[in-house]
């Protein structure tokens, strides 16, 4: 699919506030992006879940899993749910989670990742900028999709739990990566700084791009009948509403 994009207008914009952001301050500035639906057109949290069903890897799921997960998430507090994704991968190592992710990406290839936002991530990592990926589904899920953008696993601050004896635990680890939550687990991953530069498509993103010291990016790609839409519209006017800038991709 053809993604639209950015205006030079934009490019301008960000180029010019990475050329003050570097000029400002001893540290290496600080760029943060949302993952599904701000770097790629499509979930690799609940793609990975969908793949783990398809193949039977995990053991002492309810009974059809998938629907289970989709109505404790939609059912009020959704974080619970985003938590459980992780949980259910208790028992197994590290290794082999993150094998079953990366085989999960390499199932919906080619991945479709929004060029710009790659073309961005490059030029920022060019010039010596921390970027980092902040997400709601689980880190391993998302960590094959940084990669494919140059970016390592480290980069990647997600929803995870503790890793005990070799093997994953149910135990939380870390901030729950959802609102607020990234930006807490951002600003723990920088040692207090934050983003000159903030990209997400969703409500859940808004704590990010309010942090932005000069570029906060609400990005968008939903089709009007996709389920996704009325979240990035409800973004979209919030940026409006605060002068951020706005693309649809």
């Amino acid at each position: 699919m053809n993604y639209k994009s950015f205006p030079e207008s934009l490019w301008s914009d960000i180029k010019t506030a990475l050329d003050l952001e570097l000029a400002a301050g001893e540290k290496p500035p600080v760029a943060v992006f949302d993952a599904d639906g701000t770097l790629w057109d499509t979930d690799l949290g609940e793609n990975f879940f969908k793949w783990q069903i398809a193949n039977r890897v995990l053991k002492n799921l309810p009974e059809n899993p998938w629907e289970h997960y989709r109505q404790w998430k939609e059912n009020g507090d959704p974080r619970p749910a985003y938590l459980w994704l992780a949980q259910v991968n208790h028992g197994h190592t590290l290794e082999e989670v993150q094998a079953w992710a990366e085989m999960a990406v390499a199932s919906i290839e080619p991945l479709p990742i929004f060029e710009e936002q790659k073309k961005l991530i490059d030029l920022l990592q060019s010039r010596g900028v921390d970027v980092f990926i902040v997400t709601a589904s689980v880190k391993w899920a998302v960590e094959p999709g940084a990669r494919r953008l140059g970016l390592s696993n480290h980069q990647v601050l997600g929803v995870k739990t503790a890793i005990e004896a070799g093997l994953v635990s149910t135990q939380q680890d870390g901030a729950m990566t959802y609102r607020q939550g990234k930006m807490e687990a951002l600003l723990e991953a920088t040692g207090g700084r934050k983003p000159f530069l903030s990209s997400g498509n969703s409500p859940g993103d808004s704590y990010l791009l309010a942090a932005a010291t000069r570029i906060p990016l609400a990005v968008s790609a939903a089709k009007s009948d996709h389920e996704l839409f009325a979240s990035e519209e409800k973004l979209r006017q919030e940026a409006t509403a605060n002068a951020w800038k706005i693309h649809r991709f």
